[in-house]
């Protein structure tokens, strides 16, 4: 019994690969030595594959979407990360859509009236059946309340979280398998890729952290007049369900373009980025998915923000770094910048610094002195993700979460007004928040922070170094090592150890059973042997079958 759940995974991983195989990966298995997962029946045509490999990024994106909705959000993620995937796969990845059939009615009954202790007709007036939107997590349906306030209600799927954990233990199965046995993605940390990603869609699992969120955006601009955020209604809330004011409004994704002319589109697109630039300039608490359906347009040239599962955060220190790193932009001190990309927490190989400062300096010189009008800022995003991958950068989430709201602002921006430009809109900001970080009031501000923490330091020090010396006088200082590698060595060594014991045990069981065909006289015989060298030829021949197929299988002869 214990085994089966394994065996259930070992299966479905197989039917992953399987459908890998069918878009057109079936190289990547061969390559690696991965057939060993695929179903006997699967045939892999390397030809076809090889065929297909310029669409890559497209037969990935099919391939998630059959995979189901958590591979889809796992896409999605993937995305947001240049770092790992290269630069083609990244933009289809971010055509994925996280849209799936509703579930029944009688399940967003169930949930309701357990979230909120509650028959439905107790808790509202009324309530469509009919949800006006789904997903993989969860489904919206509009409502009224007793008090007659219109309402949007966010009702989890009953399975969400079984299923969700479920596909993490097979993410988590397959980063394994990676890091084991492709060595071509030594440069990716798979495990820590599932546990971000794991973070992030438990996260989503939690309605009552996305209501905190939805309520920080609406005291943020409580004062705009442009920019409208739906209130939370708590008491009809909880970890399943979420409950939010209604917007009336038509979803900039939908917006007809035939109809809409030039001049609103283009203060469209300025008036949604410039919301944007605020969060992330002034509030340092952003929308992280500036998607089209996330964008209401409402009356009077307003416009509503709606589904606050993912969002960004930039502290202090993170917003006075990337001031840093705007001023050495500015005044052309390009040999500065690797600096301060490692300030803001991107990680390079340290043999490769020079190579990424000269990569730096190419692209830098490439834009440098040409106005706002003669720049795509698409095909800088583009290019600076090329440079992302290629020279393995690691990104941090927040960074990563900025960089994936931006681009996506400009393709949205470009789709509404084909001369639109994001870096013409954030030019101001960034302006201002230079400014406004070194004026005199920040910077004594500063000074007096910083004195105090080293005052804290050298408050300190004295009894830092006595405790160092007492460690020292006890011996309790120990000094370790770390062997890169020595873990994926001393396991290939334990394998062949395993497989030099089993041979052993063969060649012990021929050996031993052909001496008691020799030597034993009395006791049964089958077809002229001992019944026991029978025995022991049976199961040393079939020890000996299984190292041979292990061996094979291997692709290690």
């Amino acid at each position: 019994m214990a085994t089966r759940p394994r065996t259930r995974k070992i299966g479905r991983l197989s039917e992953i690969a399987q459908v890998a195989v069918r878009h057109g990966f079936g190289y990547f298995f061969e390559r690696h030595k991965l057939t060993d997962i695929l179903p006997w029946t699967t045939r892999v045509d390397l030809e076809a594959d090889a065929a297909v490999g310029s669409e890559r990024g497209r037969h990935l994106r099919e391939m998630l979407d059959e995979l189901g909705p958590t591979f889809v959000k796992f896409g999605q993620l993937l995305s947001t990360r240049p770092d790992v995937v290269p630069p083609d796969i990244v933009a289809e990845l971010r055509s994925l859509q996280d849209d799936v059939r509703p579930f029944p009615f009688v399940q967003v009954r169930a949930v309701v009236e357990a979230e909120l202790s509650l028959t439905l007709e107790q808790a509202f007036i009324r309530f469509d059946e009919q949800p006006i939107a789904a997903a993989s997590i969860g489904q919206v349906h509009r409502a009224a309340l007793p008090n007659g306030d219109e309402v949007v209600v966010k009702v989890q799927r009953p399975n969400a979280p079984r299923q969700i954990e479920s596909d993490l233990a097979l993410l988590y199965q397959a980063a394994r398998m990676i890091k084991e046995r492709v060595r071509a993605l030594d440069f990716i940390d798979a495990q820590a890729l599932v546990d971000e990603f794991a973070r992030f869609i438990r996260q989503e699992l939690d309605y009552k952290l996305e209501a905190r969120h939805a309520d920080t955006f609406r005291r943020n601009f409580a004062d705009s007049d442009l920019v409208v955020v739906p209130k939370v209604y708590w008491d009809y809330s909880g970890v399943r369900m979420l409950t939010l004011e209604y917007l009336e409004g038509v979803q900039l994704a939908d917006l007809d373009v035939e109809v809409t002319s030039l001049e609103e589109r283009r203060e469209l697109a300025y008036r949604v980025t410039q919301t944007w630039m605020e969060m992330i300039f002034k509030h340092g608490f952003f929308h992280g998915d500036p998607h089209p359906a996330n964008v209401l347009m409402l009356e009077g040239d307003r416009i509503g923000l709606v589904d606050f599962g993912l969002v960004g955060k930039l502290t202090d220190e993170d917003m006075a770094r990337l001031t840093r790193l705007f001023i050495d932009a500015a005044t052309e001190n390009v040999d500065a910048l690797p600096r301060r990309l490692s300030e803001l927490g991107v990680r390079y190989p340290k043999e490769r610094e020079e190579e990424f400062r000269t990569e730096l300096r190419e692209l830098y010189y490439r834009y440098f002195g040409a106005s706002l009008a003669e720049i795509d800022p698409i095909q800088i995003i583009r290019e600076a993700f090329a440079l992302i991958y290629s020279m393995n950068l690691q990104l941090p989430t927040r960074f990563v979460l900025l960089d994936k709201a931006i681009a996506t602002l400009g393709a949205v921006g470009v789709d509404l007004y084909p001369d639109f430009n994001v870096f013409e809109v954030a030019r101001p900001y960034a302006r201002e928040l230079m400014l406004e970080r070194f004026s005199p009031a920040r910077l004594a501000t500063q000074a007096q922070r910083e004195g105090r923490e080293l005052i804290g330091i050298a408050r300190e020090l004295p009894y830092q170094i006595h405790d160092v010396l007492q460690e020292m006088r006890d011996g309790q200082i120990e000094v370790g090592f770390v062997h890169k590698g020595l873990d994926e060595f001393m396991h290939k060594l334990d394998v062949a150890i395993n497989r030099v014991v089993v041979a052993l045990g063969v060649a012990g069981g021929l050996l031993g059973s052909s001496l008691i065909g020799i030597l034993a006289t009395e006791g049964p015989h089958i077809f002229g042997i001992h019944f026991l060298s029978v025995i022991g030829f049976v199961v040393s021949g079939a020890l000996g079958v299984w190292l041979l197929v292990g061996v094979l299988r291997s692709g290690r002869l």
